[in-house]
């Protein structure tokens, strides 16, 4: 079980990687996007800095999950941006909303997996 945890949680760790490093390199082609995706990528586009960040945190919560030892603050990390990526799918892209829900599934049991590194946090 240890093994197949360890391929999920890296499998899912390049997903978030290769996102991060496409917003830093431009290397995969964009898909066909709606009006609205076209607007609210367009209000993110105008804040400068967002992108740059966005990418940082999908990089480095990808590399962080990808390590055992610090495969709890990786989850922390990418946490928020999951939840934004399933609200997006939920109410703009419906079609890509399975697998959202696969990943952030797999982000819970990162999170449920690593669940005594949390106590101290809330205590």
């Amino acid at each position: 079980m240890k093994i197949v945890k360890q391929i999920v949680f890296t499998l899912f760790a390049l997903m978030f990687l290769n996102a991060g490093l496409n917003k830093f390199f431009n290397y995969m082609p964009a898909p066909k996007l709606t009006p609205g995706q076209m607007e609210a990528f367009g209000a993110f586009m105008k804040i400068k800095w967002l992108m740059p960040l966005l990418a940082t945190m999908e990089t480095t919560g990808s590399i962080l999950v990808i390590i055992p030892k610090t495969r709890a603050l990786g989850a922390l990390i990418l946490f928020p941006i999951m939840t934004g990526i399933c609200l997006h799918h939920a109410t703009m892209d419906p079609s890509g909303l399975p697998v959202a829900l696969v990943l952030a599934a797999i982000l819970v049991w990162i999170i449920i997996d690593n669940r005594r590194k949390y106590l101290p946090m809330v205590q």
